[in-house]
């Protein structure tokens, strides 16, 4: 079965459990811009993040053995708490591995959620190798945060809400992280209108997929702190996400750790809504573009709201 078929599955399997956001028209970035700005508000998703869709898409397909068996997976804290919520109606076993560097904020929600924390490695890639190896000793059951066709077919609802909820759409800014969300998003959108541009948000301290793209081949690179932990570190070896994200996305585009927290805070001011750094590269991104943009009908996804207090206030010093 191919993405975009998977993607109409997930439709239908996950719909009872996962909100359709709003897409939400913006006067003020529209302004600012000269395009006609609409946010895609997974901030206010389940569990705050957009990971809630493919990891729910994913539970709800494993079967009653392989849950049976107990979850495994590898977050820096929106994946763990997407996996923990989806499990929590079948009262499963979960168990999160998390990098060293993880967001203390997200990680409590994680917990609430009833799932168990480990530490692991000081990058996302080094923690998912870990998890799918502890997973594959121990009999259980992994998901990937992106590498699993399922778990992308879940994002890719987005593109079906957006189809519903917007017309003649010219360009979608997606943080770009490890690429679930992006490669399910460009998947849908283009098979209904191929000259859509999908353009993916990477901060500058951390552009393994985008340098990955550009070489041809997926790299083990370094990344520096980010505000966008969400998108941070390595992608891992075999990851169906570069085959996607060359297929899909028609552009990149990076942003400073500066004009991230601008533009978070410019979000907060004009939206009244709380957004973490990941999706804030999506609004630097904006507004890095906006002489390109001018004019056109512009979705940027607001792909969560899970920022540590102890962030927030920093960047709102």
């Amino acid at each position: 079965m191919n993405l975009l078929q998977e993607i109409a599955q997930a439709e239908s399997r996950i719909r009872p459990q996962i909100r359709e956001t709003y897409l939400e028209a913006s006067p003020f970035f529209s302004e600012m811009t000269g395009a006609a700005v609409h946010f895609k508000l997974e901030n206010l998703q389940f569990t705050g993040s957009f990971k809630a869709r493919g990891a729910m898409n994913k539970v709800l397909s494993l079967s009653d053995d392989e849950r049976r068996r107990g979850v495994v997976t590898a977050s820096t804290g929106n994946h763990g708490a997407g996996v923990a919520f989806s499990l929590r109606p079948h009262a499963v076993k979960g168990l999160v591995f998390v990098p060293e560097v993880a967001s203390e904020g997200k990680l409590q929600a994680i917990r609430q959620l009833g799932a168990e924390i480990r530490r692991h490695g000081q990058d996302n890639a080094e923690t998912e190798t870990h998890a799918r190896n502890y997973a594959a000793e121990q009999g259980m059951t992994y998901i990937s945060p992106y590498n699993d066709l399922q778990v992308i077919a879940g994002q890719g609802t987005i593109g079906l809400e957006l189809e519903r909820q917007a017309k003649d759409i010219d360009t979608v800014l997606v943080a770009l992280g490890g690429g679930g969300l992006i490669s399910g998003i460009g998947c849908y959108l283009k098979s209904i209108k191929p000259e859509v541009r999908i353009l993916g948000c990477s901060p500058e301290n951390s552009q393994v997929m985008i340098q990955s793209v550009k070489a041809g081949k997926i790299l083990d690179l370094p990344s520096l702190p980010t505000l966008s932990d969400g998108t941070a570190g390595g992608v891992e070896p075999g990851a169906i996400t570069f085959d996607f994200c060359r297929r899909y996305v028609d552009d990149y585009v990076t942003v400073t750790e500066t004009e991230i927290a601008e533009a978070l805070r410019l979000f907060l001011d004009a939206q009244h809504l709380l957004i973490e750094g990941a999706a804030a590269v999506t609004v630097a991104s904006l507004l890095r573009l906006k002489s390109q943009l001018a004019g056109q009908t512009v979705v940027a996804i607001i792909c969560g709201a899970n920022i540590d207090k102890k962030t927030l206030a920093s960047v709102l010093r």
